[in-house]
């Protein structure tokens, strides 16, 4: 399992983001709440309340407007966040997803071009950084990968939400960085698939057709019954709430699980080709 910032990292942050936590921790210390207390009541991890408070984490629009009611703030936490910096590491496209991904209680993903984000070791996910073209200056990479291990902290932050995630075999098997790497990356997420809330299944490369063919998508349901769809192109990303499409997604998503290898089976595959390597 890998939860903590790659070694020689540390949070991005930014003053506004600091500004903003402490404006929240004061109100909540008013309110006579611990951050036990309060993480319920917005609908938050105790972690992820924390790192908001240290200016680690940048709030959702949701968390903005509960801890305000919650804590009858006067308006200034409202105030405060309208002068947050953007999240470093995170394209502008992306961030209302990324915003979203904290407060599912439900969150699916189909991925068929590499090992997905929330799944990527860091190990992994710098050897795709360095490769991208345009290249990327050193700071950037690191500023992406731990951007990419706090948005996978959700893994194991929320112990309740209903995880599941699809996966194309040749996505798993395509070596794009050392055999070590890659090792380490197949137990990382067998390591995930042990939870019990969440599922791994491996669209096997005999499957011929099946529904996911399209291309990747998310699809995302908060507390309060909303579902989203993200789907994602190079360098382009659109997040929709629309009904229609998103049923749509959901049917295509559902069959994708029928199509795909068990549980049970896609654990022997994933041994196979960690075997292999």
């Amino acid at each position: 399992m890998t939860d903590d910032v790659p070694k020689g990292s540390a949070p991005e942050t930014s003053e506004s983001l600091k500004a903003f936590g402490e404006v929240v921790k004061v109100f909540r210390k008013r309110a006579g709440l611990t951050q036990e207390q309060f993480a319920p009541k917005v609908g938050y991890s105790v972690p992820m309340v924390a790192s908001i408070e240290q200016g680690r984490r940048l709030p959702s629009k949701g968390f903005v407007e509960k801890a305000e009611e919650v804590l009858d703030a006067f308006g200034v936490i409202r105030a405060a966040a309208k002068h947050l910096t953007r999240r470093a590491g995170l394209a502008k496209w992306f961030e209302e997803w990324a915003e979203l991904e904290p407060l599912a209680v439900t969150l699916y993903t189909f991925e068929s071009r590499m090992v997905p984000e929330l799944f990527q070791t860091p190990a992994y996910a710098r050897t795709l950084f360095e490769k991208q073209i345009p290249a990327m200056s050193d700071d950037k990479i690191e500023s992406n990968l731990v951007t990419r291990v706090e948005r996978a902290s959700i893994l194991t932050e929320r112990p309740e939400t209903i995880y599941s995630f699809v996966v194309e075999e040749h996505a798993l098997r395509r070596q794009v960085a050392s055999a070590e790497v890659m090792r380490e990356q197949i137990d990382h997420i067998l390591a995930f698939g042990e939870r019990r809330n969440i599922d791994v299944q491996i669209m096997p490369q005999s499957r011929g057709y099946h529904a996911g063919l399209g291309g990747p998508l998310c699809l995302l349901e908060t507390e309060d019954n909303a579902w989203y769809a993200y789907c994602e192109g190079q360098g382009t990303g659109q997040l929709s709430s629309d009904p229609k499409e998103v049923s749509m997604l959901q049917q295509r998503y559902a069959r994708m699980r029928a199509q795909a290898l068990s549980v049970e089976a896609s654990v022997g595959l994933l041994r196979e080709i960690r075997g292999a390597l």
